[in-house]
């Protein structure tokens, strides 16, 4: 079940970038649905976004694009307390945000170069999103602003009763891109979810059905 929310006041066009023929669009999908994922190409997406970390925050940062984290973080009915995990979290344009609300945060990112970016706010860790070296249960809420879905190992992390934040700043035309009903249908056993757009995206808040 999704339940859409009212837009946010500031919702806009995004910008004419990416869309459905950008090459991560398929392997958002592959990884999500196929176990499209290998020591291979994790090389190879950790050396992409390593080439992109200097400018990555001059270029994906701003109020526009932060803005559907920050709705989420309003309207997503979200305890703001317990442990939470942001996986894919770059130079840290979302842990900033984050830190400023959450009690206890963890920011993990496959990319050295990312990291090495980001500001000392908060706990990094550099590692695969598709085994996290944290025990089953962990967290409370997991945060993914334009990352890889890997459904099962988010599951493992999650505790019980935890929730997942799943955030495309450019909506559809964000290059990791999956619409939040392709979320529910990934992630294992039920879930439900809320969603709404902001700014030039779009989030979504999933917790366990029953």
């Amino acid at each position: 079940m999704l339940r859409q929310l009212p837009d946010a006041d500031d919702v806009v066009e995004p910008d004419p970038v990416g869309g459905p023929d950008h090459p991560m669009r398929q392997v958002t999908r592959q990884v999500a649905f196929e176990d499209g994922w290998s020591p291979g190409r994790a090389a190879k997406v950790a050396d992409l976004f390593d080439s992109m970390a200097a400018g990555w925050t001059a270029d994906h940062s701003g109020d526009v694009r932060v803005a559907p984290l920050r709705d989420a973080l309003r309207r997503g009915d979200l305890d703001p307390g317990g442990c939470w995990l942001e996986l894919g979290s770059g130079t840290g344009v979302g842990t900033v945000e984050l830190v400023g609300t959450v009690e206890r945060l963890v920011a993990v990112d496959l990319s050295a170069g990312m990291l090495a970016n980001a500001p000392d706010v908060a706990p990094r860790v550099r590692a695969d999103a598709s085994v996290l070296p944290f025990p089953d249960a962990a967290f409370d809420v997991a945060v993914l602003v334009n990352m890889l879905l890997f459904p099962a190992e988010l599951s493992r992390v999650l505790a019980p009763g935890g929730k997942v934040v799943w955030v495309n700043t450019l909506g559809d035309r964000t290059p990791i891109h999956l619409p939040p009903a392709d979320v529910i249908s990934a992630l294992p056993g039920g879930w439900r979810g809320v969603t709404a757009k902001a700014g030039s995206g779009f989030w979504a808040v999933f917790d366990r059905a029953g």
